[in-house]
């Protein structure tokens, strides 16, 4: 079981860790939504705004495992420029990917590949979960903001 951890934490998922883009809050973002996961603690805020239907700005805050914020850096890499449908089908095709055996998301976010080896690990899915998740609910509340 050690070994398998120690696998799990790659010096890919650790690189990631360290360089997440878009990291720090927006000014006047047209939503913001904090998600927190139960288990561990660990907590990620993101911060979007959009227009035409794409986001054209993106901040995160990212509180969490190695595990959480190389997911926060593979969101924070693909979100900018993403239409709302597409951030709800890279969340499902996340979860699925790491519930139920489904394949890596589709491009452009197919870096979540890096996190296969979590699947036997379902107390670490939550915080996995948590950056596309608050991406993909801020995203929601933009399309429903009035314009400004």
């Amino acid at each position: 079981m050690a070994d398998d951890l120690m696998k799990l934490y790659s010096a890919r998922i650790l690189e990631l860790a360290a360089d997440i883009p878009h990291l720090g809050r927006l000014d006047r973002p047209q939503a913001s939504v904090r998600k927190r996961s139960p288990l561990c603690g660990s907590t990620v805020t993101v911060d979007l705004t959009m227009q035409d239907g794409r986001v054209t700005r993106l901040g995160q805050d990212v509180k969490a495992c190695a595990l959480g914020q190389a997911a926060a850096a593979v969101a924070g890499a693909a979100i900018p420029g993403c239409t709302r449908a597409q951030i709800e089908r890279a969340r499902d095709e996340l979860r699925a990917m790491l519930r139920d055996a489904g394949p890596v998301p589709a491009a452009p976010f197919d870096g979540f590949e890096v996190l296969l080896p979590a699947r036997d690990f379902r107390n670490r899915h939550a915080s996995i979960l948590l950056a596309i998740e608050a991406a993909a609910e801020a995203a929601a509340q933009a399309e429903a903001a009035p314009a400004q």
